[in-house]
């Protein structure tokens, strides 16, 4: 059986969002018996330039054939402007402007398309649904395609041209029922063969003390939160909240946030921008903190969540995010802040002195992603399921 993945950008440097989550899924199926993986996608690595960094050209990736083909050129400077007159009530663009959005939005690569033409893959899986490859590749295949939408309650989703992309898919692979609930509320899916999977983790080695010493805090107490420090991330927010708490809370806590610097947020002594980490400085920054954090009001699944349950951490979430308040809700594992008020309160709880609410949080998640979240069955589970597609087909 041959697969073939269609995405944005692939590469070990891509190691954040919908695109890292499909790497993990190609490099497991490839070691499956019987399977021949590849991955068409762009010479790019940036989703916010699109710009041509990796050579032309086809590559062995742990075990992926992975087929690269150059973008037409950076993503055109007037897209924020598109972008601000389409989304806030995108049910109401024109065709024209839709159209026009989605080509500005890219990653524009012909070669890609024509690669997506002419596979003679089983099974053509696309990942995520926001991009112009799964946008403009998913017709040429349709009658061979699996969509993971990676998709959360967002403005450009209520965009009309996607509900034909939605329609078009042979079958769809969710990552949480609150996903499943969105793309159904919007899309003519509900006879289309679905499975909800999410994904699973795989954890890396790293010391506490390693980690406090390149992140130079001593022996702090700290709340951590992994990912690109971005406004749409709820960063900005965090350390607002954080300087709020800081000022009824004086003590040791501090806020570390590790990752790429998109959006500065507020100066305050105790927020510790990190700036962008290696596995063995974030696992071993996992294993150390107090809680893990993630505030972000758009997230389809968050790896970050179940590295964090994995490393025995407790989690703090936007409730403002469904998928990952229905994590916090399923496996009983973590908490979730709506306003200033509650952030408080849960902060409170998980940095009391009597560690017992921490402990059965993290103990609570950790056997979430045991149960949930581990490679052996989600495999399984994904094989049997792509089977049945080709076989209905």
């Amino acid at each position: 059986m041959k697969l073939a993945y269609v995405v944005p950008r692939y590469g070990l440097e891509v190691h954040a969002g919908a695109e890292h989550g499909a790497r993990m899924l190609a490099e497991r199926m490839s070691a499956e018996p019987g399977w021949s993986v590849e991955a068409l996608t762009t010479c790019a690595t940036s989703a916010a330039t699109w710009e041509n960094d990796y050579p032309p050209g086809t590559v062995d990736l742990n075990g992926v054939q992975v087929h690269r083909f150059p973008t037409t050129g950076p993503r055109d400077r007037r897209f924020a402007r598109l972008s601000d007159r389409v989304l806030p009530v995108p049910e109401t663009a024109s065709s024209c402007d839709q159209e026009t959005w989605i080509d500005m939005q890219g990653p524009r690569s012909p070669g890609l398309l024509d690669a997506v033409g002419a596979t003679d893959a089983d099974v053509v899986v696309f990942y995520p649904y926001l991009y112009h490859p799964t946008v403009r590749g998913l017709p040429l295949v349709a009658g061979r395609s699996v969509m993971h939408p990676a998709a959360h309650d967002e403005p450009p989703i209520r965009l009309p041209l996607f509900r034909k992309v939605f329609a078009a898919a042979t079958a769809l692979v969710f990552q949480t029922y609150n996903e499943r609930r969105l793309v159904e509320r919007l899309f003519p899916v509900a006879s289309t063969r679905q499975i909800v999977l999410g994904l699973g983790v795989e954890e890396h080695p790293g010391t506490t003390d390693a980690a406090r010493a390149a992140l130079g805090l001593d022996h702090q107490p700290y709340l951590l939160y992994v990912g690109r420090v971005d406004d749409g991330k709820g960063t900005t927010v965090l350390a607002r909240y954080f300087a709020a708490y800081k000022a009824r809370r004086p003590g040791p806590l501090r806020l570390v946030l590790a990752g790429s610097v998109v959006h500065r947020p507020p100066a305050h002594p105790d927020v510790v921008l990190a700036g962008p980490v290696d596995e063995a400085t974030k696992w071993g920054a996992l294993r150390g903190a107090t809680a893990f954090v993630m505030p972000s009001p758009f997230e389809a699944f968050s790896i970050a969540m179940m590295e964090a349950w994995t490393a025995g951490l407790p989690v703090l979430v936007n409730g403002a995010c469904r998928p990952t308040r229905e994590h916090c809700e399923r496996s009983g594992g973590g908490l979730w802040f709506d306003g200033y008020a509650s952030f408080e309160a849960a902060v409170d709880r998980l940095v009391a002195d009597d560690h017992r609410a921490r402990d059965q949080l993290a103990v609570a998640g950790a056997c979430y992603v045991r149960r949930h979240f581990a490679w052996p069955v989600l495999i399984d589970r994904y094989r049997r399921f792509l089977e049945a597609v080709v076989s209905h087909r």
